[in-house]
């Protein structure tokens, strides 16, 4: 008996070949019954009646979708396999579990197997009395064909009000084949004594009454039944859970729409509400489908406008035209871009027809090109007057009419409305920036379709708001964006830098200004990388040279707030620049040593001995400290010691001695070194490493630093941790930053299981990225085929070796590799 997870099982079994794997399997038939039991929600000797004997055939249960095993559990005609499948929860993976009575096709195949003679059916634990009990409306429809005349008649009774004509027709033939005319007549003089059965059609029990004095009762029950009409049980199926509320109705694909809507005029779909809650609108789901009628999903929109738009699959175009639009309940911006695109909603028909206009123009598809053709040559009549396009802006607010009525109205030069000459009700820029609401966002994407010899024409007359909503959000051409700069001035530059939604090529653009005000909002508010960071706290510039630090990145450095963004400020740690450094020095608590030194040799580079006694005179620094380098000040070799004394802080050992210190409230030793900006010598930490002189808790948190070199990973594999819940173990964050390999852990990670849970993880965590997923998948690939090499190399054909390889992986201590050497050597001993 192995005690390997269920994932090792199943891994070993497909790395095997085929041969072995099926010795293998029968090797393990407790265990894999055991893993199959959960997975199907099944006990373990029903999964073993139902996968028979031989391990190719335990292999192919487990290859199987949990679906198609409990559908061919449902086909063996066993009552008590069928009792416990309908009381089944299934896993579709590890972390999900389904019930497996929800399987359409489940309750179906158990009745066409069932045998009705045999007593376990009905039994009072059989499974007849339990569908009476539990099962809802729409589960019941199987059984109205099924071989068991009681349960037909119970659910009879429970859907013929919910039943087209033909299918409870159908189900009196049924029950004919299963109990005759008798039955037949009995079930009707049941329902007229029981005051509480109602079958929602008098003119059915009529039909029973008639059938069943007739000769030949089911040729006449045939008769009556019309044609062709509802013969998809698909389709059935579908009208009924739509009738009983159920979420996410999948479209039947042989569906009557007009079908549909007679159902509908006998027995309307409700549209109202159940309960306080949305979910009583029954009629919606019918909307969900491609094809719904328009009379349908406009009987729909009328009771409830915003839903139905949101989820109609195709919304007619009086929807968009009616009062309820006019009233705001309509969703334009789910509506209009989705119909749109697939060409559902002419776009023109939309601009000259639908308004309001501004909830329009921020509904549209600007990314659809026929859109933008289509805008741009309304936008013609505006032409580059500054004034056509300024009355336009302030019309938009209260026009109610369409995209091509507002710009008529606004073309109009001999309106008696008052025209607009400057920008109406102008607003400063706002830092950080904020995505333009309302007008100005109709505003926005209406300009970027005009020409540009028209939007040179007009920016000049943007008000500051609007300069920065342009530069920001939208994506104005080389030429206009000069136009903007030299109407609005560097202004309008600093105003583009205050947000984080920048391009590369719109920061890099930015950054090649060496404006101080640009660089301060850049550095506030973009999240610039710790080089630029550097640099421009070095006083550095982009087109060569230096410069004092500019007093609107010393602001920046004093607003900083210190427990998020300390790496600003240690970012100006080797500047030497005085005002960089004073603002350092009055706002941080250097933690180590090494830093304080580090930021007076700077300084003393830099400004020379006056600008360190600046940074002495504010007392902030230790005391012991501050007399050291005062003595230095006059001492014509005093920077060298200085530079000595840094040196010696510096010194490898030195920051082993620190990293191996216990912790404190204030977190790991290697956050606080760099933390305070002291870079590391790794390849003294790799031999501290390897002579073990390094703690093994600084080895950890080493290992989880990005730059940690690949070289110390490879180590410390050897003692590789949990894998826990999430992915922010080392070996976890090295596997996605690419320092680590598959192969790394394959070879080198230990204890076995350790490395082996991390690489399922690896082999069955999603990429969100294409790029990510395509890489993985390389790696996966390669993982599997280095793995079935490393597999076949040691454990052969031999099952035995196999199972001794899986016996010993829970308690290994060596590496996956040594695991499979070491069970090939006890299985075949050298001689």
């Amino acid at each position: 008996m192995t005690h390997s997870s269920p994932a090792a099982l199943r891994l070993a079994l497909r790395l095997a070949a085929p041969d072995t794997a099926d010795a293998l399997a029968e090797r393990l038939r407790p265990d894999l019954l055991t893993a199959l039991s959960n997975r199907f929600g099944l006990p373990e000797e029903m999964v073993e009646a139902v996968t028979g004997p031989g391990g190719a055939a335990l292999r192919a249960a487990l290859d199987a979708g949990p679906e198609a095993f409990l559908i061919r559990a449902a086909e063996t005609g066993d009552p008590v396999i069928a009792r416990a499948l309908w009381k089944a929860r299934y896993r579709p993976a590890p972390q999900q579990s389904r019930r497996a009575r929800d399987l359409p096709d489940l309750l179906p195949a158990i009745l066409r197997a069932a045998d009705p003679t045999d007593p376990r059916w009905e039994d009072e634990d059989g499974l007849v009395p339990l569908l009476q009990d539990e099962a809802s409306g729409f589960e019941l429809l199987p059984a109205l064909t099924g071989p068991f005349p009681q349960l037909l008649s119970f659910a009879l009774v429970r859907l013929a009000p919910f039943l087209p004509l033909p299918a409870a027709l159908d189900a009196c033939v049924a029950l004919v084949q299963l109990a005759g005319a008798e039955g037949l007549l009995a079930f009707a003089d049941g329902v007229e004594r029981a005051p509480d059965f109602d079958l929602g059609r008098p003119e059915l029990l009529e039909v029973m009454r008639a059938a069943a004095a007739d000769a030949d009762p089911e040729a006449f029950l045939r008769e009556r039944r019309p044609a062709g009409e509802w013969t998809d049980p698909a389709a059935l199926r579908a009208l009924l859970m739509v009738r009983n509320g159920a979420d996410a109705v999948a479209k039947p694909a042989a569906l009557d729409w007009d079908l549909v809507r007679r159902e509908h005029a006998r027995l309307p779909f409700e549209t109202g509400r159940t309960g306080g809650r949305q979910s009583g609108n029954r009629l919606s789901q019918l909307t969900r489908w491609e094809g719904c009628p328009d009379d349908l999903v406009m009987e729909c929109f009328r009771a409830d406008p915003w839903r139905t738009s949101r989820g109609a699959a195709e919304l007619p175009f009086e929807a968009l035209v009616g009062p309820e639009a006019a009233a705001g309940k309509v969703p334009f911006g789910e509506v209009l871009g989705r119909s749109i695109r697939t060409g559902r909603l002419p776009v023109e028909r939309v601009l000259a027809e639908v308004g309001p206009a501004t909830e329009v123009l921020n509904a549209l598809p600007y990314d659809h090109e026929p859109t933008r053709k289509a805008l741009a040559g309304l936008l013609d009549r505006l032409g580059t007057d500054p004034v056509n396009w300024l009355t336009c802006y302030a019309r938009m607010g209260r026009a109610r009419g369409s995209v091509a009525e507002l710009i008529d109205d606004a073309a109009s030069a001999g309106s008696a409305k008052k025209r607009s000459t400057t920008w109406p009700r102008p607003l400063e820029a706002v830092l950080p920036a904020t995505p333009p609401e309302a007008s100005r966002a109709a505003f926005l994407s209406l300009f970027q379709c005009a020409s540009e010899e028209a939007q040179i024409a007009v920016v000049p007359h943007f008000d500051p708001r609007a300069v920065q909503h342009l530069l920001v959000y939208g994506d104005p051409a080389p030429a206009v964006r000069d136009a903007v700069v030299a109407a609005h001035g560097v202004s309008a530059q600093a105003a583009q830098a205050a947000t984080t939604a920048l391009s590369p090529e719109k920061l890099a653009y930015l950054l090649d200004l060496d404006e101080p005000q640009v660089d301060a909002n850049l550095f506030f508010h973009r999240g610039i990388d710790q080089r630029e960071r550097e640099r421009m706290l070095a006083g550095r510039l982009r087109g060569g040279g230096t410069r004092t630090v500019p007093e609107e990145l010393l602001n920046v450095l004093r607003e900083a707030h210190l427990s998020h963004h300390r790496h600003w400020l240690i970012a100006g740690l080797d500047s030497g620049d005085l005002g960089v450094a004073r603002t350092i020095v009055g706002r941080l608590k250097l933690r180590v040593p090494a830093a304080r030194l580090r930021l007076l040799v700077a300084v003393w580079e830099r400004g020379g001995p006056d600008a360190v006694r600046e940074i002495l005179a504010m007392d902030r620094l230790p005391l012991t400290l501050r007399r050291q380098t005062e003595k230095l000040l006059d001492v014509p070799d005093g920077l060298d010691r200085l530079r000595a004394r840094l040196a010696a802080e510096e010194d490898p050992a030195k920051l082993l001695a620190f990293l191996n210190k216990a912790p404190g409230y204030d977190g790991d030793q290697a956050s606080k070194l760099t933390g305070d900006g002291i870079p590391l010598p790794w390849p003294d930490l790799v031999a501290a490493h390897r002579s073990g002189t390094l703690a093994p808790s600084a080895a950890k948190d080493l290992a989880e630093l990005a730059d940690c070199p690949r070289e110390l990973l490879l180590e410390l594999l050897s003692s590789t941790p949990e894998l826990g819940r999430s992915n922010l173990s080392w070996p976890q964050l090295a596997l996605r930053r690419g320092t680590l390999t598959p192969e790394d852990v394959l070879n080198r990670a230990a204890p076995a299981r350790q490395g082996l849970a991390h690489l399922l993880r690896l082999l069955n965590s999603a990429d969100r990225q294409a790029n990510q997923r395509a890489a993985r998948q390389v790696d996966r690939q390669e993982l599997r085929t280095r793995a079935a090499a490393l597999t076949a190399e040691h454990l052969g054909s031999d099952p035995e070796a196999w199972a001794v390889c899986l016996q010993l992986l829970p308690t290994f201590a060596g590496t996956l590799t040594e695991l499979f050497a070491t069970a090939a050597a006890i299985v075949r001993p050298p001689a």
